[in-house]
């Protein structure tokens, strides 16, 4: 076992510096760019977002026309059926995709590409070292976690993020080392080439007692049904425009033409802090400063717009912002800070949409400088966790185990193709007294 240690201190810490090298040349690129055309007048910027859409599509139209291979760019199909191969050429199309998005307006994350980077990286790592396919599995994951460790500044908490986003209800602690050990790496790494974090600052606290943890737990269940309206958006919002080009039978490139124009005149009633990262809202919300009760809903509905239609971006820091917007405005409802609510909230949908519990509550501690203790957290991101039910940002997510005893499922089935159901006993109960109804 000492030698398993050895083996992937070395490796993992390749694969780390590696991968945090990787994404700091996307981030720095990303926030150049970004800049440029952070504060261009509307009628540009109703410009750029079709403009942006053509380029996306575009560049991955053309970037995978003529792609002989089978594999897939995915991280979940890398690890679970692809015995740790990706195309490479995801690394050259995916962050400039990114890119194009963030800097044209588009409204998504920056995570996205920095997990695409770091799986390719491990992938490309695994293939030049002629590692067998188990290993290789985990060089995948190893770049996935330093990917997720190296954007948000959160070493621990992206290591997990980075293997329990793979199964809901279950975690390959045969991952967890290389995860931890590359994800320390990477951040590391990308802390040394001048790359900046978002770290969050609550100023006071209230003395915990059983009472402010219910009240926390109700941010967590609000938290779980935003996450789950912001699940259902992006998803229907992908099929209606999928179901437009197939009925219209229309040029895959101009789809995200489309969403961009669409986006072009939702911006004349919807504010443009809402589009790109929406970063300083996370500050604004945290801090305490009074957030709309749709806030959510406006970034939920542009995210969903913009991916749906066939712009490339990150998913999982749209959610940091809509659980901030949504914790800071309804927890005065409960009696709570909008600060803390805030806090919570970004914990929570987090850990509800991307069914990563473990990850969210250890990314707030990170984010926060561990002043958001477990305590403050931990009971609502699990509530949230469990609220939104069997779904998830991530079609491609498996299902291991159910998250209630009333639940029943086939395991290993992705998420987007199994259904959980009514236990049998439950079943026979509710039947039963179905029966001796009047």
């Amino acid at each position: 076992m000492l030698a398993t240690v050895a083996q992937w201190l070395v490796l993992a810490t390749i694969a780390g510096a590696v991968v945090g090298t990787g994404t700091s040349l996307f981030l720095h690129t990303l926030f150049y760019m970004s800049e440029r055309t952070a504060d261009v007048s509307l009628g540009l910027q109703m410009l750029l977002l079709p403009a942006g859409g053509l380029l996306n599509g575009l560049l991955l139209h053309y970037g995978y026309l003529n792609h002989a291979s089978d594999l897939k760019d995915s991280l979940f199909a890398a690890v679970h059926v692809q015995k740790g191969r990706m195309p490479f050429r995801t690394i050259l199309i995916k962050p400039i995709a990114a890119v194009i998005t963030l800097a044209s307006g588009g409204s998504a994350g920056k995570e996205g590409p920095c997990s695409h980077i770091g799986a390719s990286l491990g992938a490309a790592i695994g293939k030049v070292l002629h590692l067998n396919s188990e290993l290789r599995e985990r060089l995948v994951a190893c770049g996935v976690s330093a990917g997720f460790a190296s954007v948000f500044g959160t070493p621990i908490a992206g290591a997990i993020y980075g293997v329990e986003v793979l199964a809901i209800g279950r975690i390959r602690h045969d991952f967890l080392f290389p995860a931890v050990v590359a994800g320390v790496t990477s951040y590391q790494v990308t802390d040394w080439w001048g790359v900046p974090f978002n770290y969050y600052d609550i100023a006071v606290l209230p003395g915990f007692s059983q009472l402010l943890f219910f009240k926390t737990v109700m941010i967590g269940i609000i938290a779980g049904v935003v996450a789950l309206i912001f699940v259902e958006a992006v998803h229907r919002v992908t099929h209606f425009f999928t179901a437009v080009r197939t009925r219209f039978n229309v040029w895959p490139p101009l789809m995200p033409v489309l969403g961009g124009m669409i986006l072009a005149v939702l911006i004349l009633v919807i504010p443009d802090d809402y589009l790109g990262l929406s970063l300083p809202m996370v500050e604004r919300a945290v801090s305490g400063e009074a957030m709309p009760y749709f806030g959510f809903l406006w970034k939920t509905l542009l995210v969903a717009i913009t991916l749906g239609s066939g712009f490339y971006g990150g998913i999982a820091t749209p959610q940091f912002v809509i659980g901030a917007l949504a914790g800071n405005a309804f927890a005065p409802l409960f009696g709570l800070d909008p600060a803390l609510g805030a806090a919570v909230g970004l914990v929570s949908v987090i850990a509800a949409a991307s069914n990563t519990p473990i990850a969210a509550v250890l990314m707030g501690m990170e984010l926060f400088g561990g002043a958001i203790g477990l305590v403050y957290v931990g009971g609502a991101a699990i509530a949230a966790y469990v609220v939104i039910g069997h779904r998830s940002i991530y079609l491609e997510q498996r299902m291991a185990y159910t998250k209630s005893s009333w639940m029943r499922i086939r395991p290993d089935l992705l998420v987007g193709v199994e259904k959980a159901r009514l236990s049998h006993g439950l079943l026979r109960w509710w039947w039963k007294h179905r029966r001796k109804g009047p």
